[in-house]
């Protein structure tokens, strides 16, 4: 059985349907496990006070956030190359998913960095960068809304996502790339011994698998939706003609 079997918009319905509510349910539960672990039995940090436990909820946001992106941007590719209508309507589906991480990363990072700079924005690479990427992503849906020709509107919107891309990298490895800014390098990397301590490592990597599962149950569910979305305006324009 191919994986390309699934670009067929029943098949996919009908496959993923009964999974949306085990992810759903399953991220909830994992991520309250994480974040009453990480807030309530995890220690103050000796220089961040319990303003570090933000890291619980910014960290995750912030990694599917531009995650979130990278998977817009395959789901594009494939649409450009093999043009199966599932993997458009799952990028544009993702795209209002990726808003809502990109803000709370944003926000949380605003309440995070005030006590630690004194402010709560700076011209940071990493923070301009996350913030031109919310733009693009901005810019993304408006462009669906924008272009009536649904076809037409995957290619121009698929075209956005790869050049968005870049800013999604930026905005990844922004402190790698310059050695400036208020911004901290990476809390959690593969490499151990940049991570922080075990006893935040942890429930931050249960918080993390948390918001993967959420992401995707949310864009199993909006891409169904947008499935079925496109299935009544083909018929709406057939009934007028």
């Amino acid at each position: 059985m191919s994986i390309w079997e699934y670009a067929n918009p029943k098949k996919f319905i009908a496959t993923t349907t009964p999974w949306v509510p085990v992810l759903l349910w399953g991220s909830i539960a994992i991520l309250a496990v994480g974040l009453v672990w990480g807030f309530f039995f995890t220690p103050d940090d000796f220089r961040q006070g319990s303003t570090v436990k933000i890291f619980y909820i910014h960290v995750p946001s912030a990694l599917m956030a531009i995650n979130a992106w990278f998977m817009m941007l395959v789901a594009s590719l494939i649409w450009l190359i093999r043009r199966h209508h599932v993997s458009a309507l799952a990028a544009r589906a993702a795209a209002p998913i990726g808003v809502v991480m990109t803000l709370i990363a944003l926000f949380t990072g605003a309440v995070w960095g005030q006590p630690m700079w004194g402010t709560w924005w700076a011209w940071d690479p990493r923070l301009t960068s996350f913030l031109i990427l919310f733009l693009f992503y901005l810019g993304y849906i408006a462009l669906w809304e924008a272009i009536e020709d649904p076809d037409t509107a995957a290619d121009l919107t698929s075209v956005l996502c790869i050049v968005g891309s870049v800013f999604a990298v930026l905005s990844r490895y922004a402190v790698n790339f310059w050695n400036q800014g208020l911004h901290q390098p990476a809390s959690l990397s593969l490499d151990k011994e940049e991570n922080v301590a075990d006893v935040f490592w942890y429930p931050a990597l249960v918080c993390i698998a948390g918001f993967v599962l959420l992401f995707i149950a949310l864009v199993l569910m909006r891409t169904a939706t947008e499935i079925r979305a496109r299935r009544i305006r083909a018929l709406e324009a057939r009934t007028r003609s």
